[in-house]
This record gives C-alpha cells, structure tokens and sequence, in this order.
C-alpha cells in the first residue's frame, strides 16, 4: 500500500560563502517534491485536510515552510499537483474517511476527496 503527495517548488539559491554573491537571487529551478502519504488512520495521515483545499495549496507561506523543511533550501513557491497511490492505499483511504465523516464536515467519501483534493487524485496499480 503506497501513497505520496506531489509538489513542485521553485527553490531560491543563497552562497554560502559571504565573498560570492548570485544575480539574480532566484532562479527557475522547479523541483517535483514526492512526500509519503502516511497510511491511512495513523498519525499525519489528514495532512491532505489540513494543508489542502480543492486540491491547491490552502496557505502558501505555510506550504513553502514546509517545502523548505523538506529541501533544506529556500522556497519561493510551492503548489500541489496531486496525490499518487495505489489501488490498496486507495481502499484504506476511502474506508479512513468514511469512517469518519464528521470530522470533515461531509455526507460522502467523494464529497470529502472533492472537497480537499479536488481532481488531484490518481490511482495506479502501482507506484514506482
């Protein structure tokens, strides 16, 4: 059972050596961000209620926070793509969710994957 969250970011470059400097301060580096989904029900795993709305980024400094955590580099932007898993993760998904309905605010599992991921979602017979 797998599942991982897809990011890009646009990192910033900073020299670590004070006698260098860089022109412009940012470039176009994007970097695609693959974060593991943590198994549905256990600890981390509403991060995609918390962090997500309509399958965008619900709060962009905080979501470059957490990209620059992640990287260990400066970010200057960050958007979700979407949330990759297999058809087991996709089950266990489904299943966590209904679960538990109330603390989504919701009537339906697909109301809940609308609501947070939007059409952000693809399922594969297997992630690589």
């Amino acid at each position: 059972m797998d599942g991982r969250y897809v990011f890009r970011a646009t990192v910033r470059l900073e020299a670590v050596d004070e006698t260098v400097s860089i022109a412009p301060e940012s470039a176009e580096t994007t970097v695609t961000l693959f974060r593991e989904a943590p198994k549905p029900g256990s600890h981390g795993w509403l991060f995609f209620r918390d962090t997500l709305w309509r399958g965008e980024v619900a709060d962009h400094e905080y979501a470059c926070a957490l990209a620059e955590d992640w990287l260990g580099e400066p970010v200057e932007s960050v958007s979700f793509r979407e949330l990759q898993m297999d058809t087991a993760y996709r089950e266990a998904f489904g299943e966590a969710i209904a679960d538990d309905l109330e603390a989504f605010n919701a009537e339906s599992v697909s109301e809940v994957l609308s609501k947070y991921l939007g059409s952000s979602i693809r399922v594969e017979s297997s992630l690589d």
